[in-house]
């Protein structure tokens, strides 16, 4: 059985990402030799390769923008114990509404105003789709982790039916995709001849302004409030149903923005793949980020090396595609243990008449 420590260590508390990634590493060891490959060899290419040239260095930093800005969302609603598994829902209906306005845009629109309103779009289409967990939540008592998860399916049925049907381009050859967006509502590059562009500089001040809301502002601590004791809380005058909506709101307005952001900057139209499993990697994000919005932005560079390291472990090794979440998995699990064993410790409890 489990049995809560008395004072668990502050230090190990704060070494614990670190732990769960050596772990994780070790663990890849014993996995890649199990598969055939040489563990060294494998090991470099998966965890090295996307440092190896300034191409790799800026497709890490193209995979982390969506990762850190879920993440950082998902950390404010995770800090109130509100656990929001729904954000690739929330990115997918982001993306379908910043498509939506990038599409139907009438031809003589100022075109300067196209993206921001793109980007606007897709913070509400998230929000609305976080919005409902909560409300059926606070009115009927549904589970919420239950509702945003099977809303993520909703959504993903919504999108293969709008690239399939309504929204599907009349050039496409029967492939489900819409037509490129209009060059107004694509996001421009930041650095010539990559593809990283300007949501890098939304991620950082998300993560930024999400970090001033949650340790210096009321609110922010009506957050952590309803985290670690809901009924004091209560009593110190937060309302729960009004936390919940409200960091519900929060997370998935900012998983709408990155499905925006990797619609008009990455994509640049809507398919059916567009959520790439981001949304269930962010949650990943939040908790190696230690729930803290400024963390989740070095969390997600974290995880954006096993995206990078595992398309070139395909590429390389012949490994298959779903070799980056074994590690997310591996990783996610490490993370868990050790934080257990942190607050926890193992006792071995005999049975009555054991002699």
């Amino acid at each position: 059985m489990l049995e809560r420590r008395v004072a668990p260590s502050p230090l190990l508390s704060i070494l614990s990402p670190v732990i769960a990634v050596a772990l994780t590493i070790l663990a890849g060891f014993a996995l890649f030799a199990v598969l055939g490959k040489d563990p060294v060899k494998a090991m470099e290419v998966y965890f090295l390769s996307p440092f190896a040239d300034a191409y790799n260095r800026s497709e890490l930093l193209v995979k982390a923008i969506p990762l850190a800005l879920i993440g950082s969302g998902l950390a404010i609603c995770f800090r109130a114990g509100v656990f929001n598994i729904g954000a690739p829902g929330q990115y997918t209906l982001g993306a379908i509404f910043a498509g939506g306005v990038a599409l139907h845009a009438p031809e003589g629109a100022a075109m300067i105003w196209l993206l921001p309103l793109c980007l606007a779009a897709g913070f509400v289409g998230g929000m609305l789709w976080g919005w409902i967990p909560a409300i059926l939540r606070n009115l009927a008592g549904a589970n919420v982790i239950l509702v945003s998860l099977m809303l993520t399916y909703v959504a993903a049925l919504l999108l293969d039916w709008l690239v399939r049907g309504p929204w599907a381009d009349p050039q496409g050859r029967g492939f489900p995709k819409t037509a490129t967006f209009p060059d107004g509502a694509l996001m421009p590059n930041l650095v010539e001849g990559t593809r990283l562009h300007w949501g890098l500089v939304l991620a950082v001040i998300a993560a930024l302004v999400l970090a001033w809301m949650l340790f210096r502002t009321r609110r922010g601590f009506g957050i952590r409030a309803m985290g670690l004791a809901p009924r004091a809380a209560t009593f110190g005058g937060f309302s729960e149903a009004k936390t919940v909506t409200y960091v519900l709101l929060v997370s998935g307005g900012f998983a709408g923005l990155a499905g925006a952001v990797e619609a008009t900057a990455t994509i640049q139209q809507l398919q059916p793949d567009i959520a790439a499993g981001y949304g269930f990697a962010a949650i990943i994000v939040a908790f190696l980020g230690r729930l803290n919005p400024i963390g989740a932005l070095i969390a997600a560079l974290a995880l954006a090396v096993t995206y990078i390291g595992g398309e070139n472990a395909q590429i390389l090794l012949k490994l298959p595609k779903n070799a980056a979440f074994v590690f997310q998995g591996m990783l996610l699990f490490f993370l868990l243990a050790c934080d257990t064993l942190i607050h926890y410790r193992v006792r071995v409890r005999r049975r009555a008449g054991a002699a």
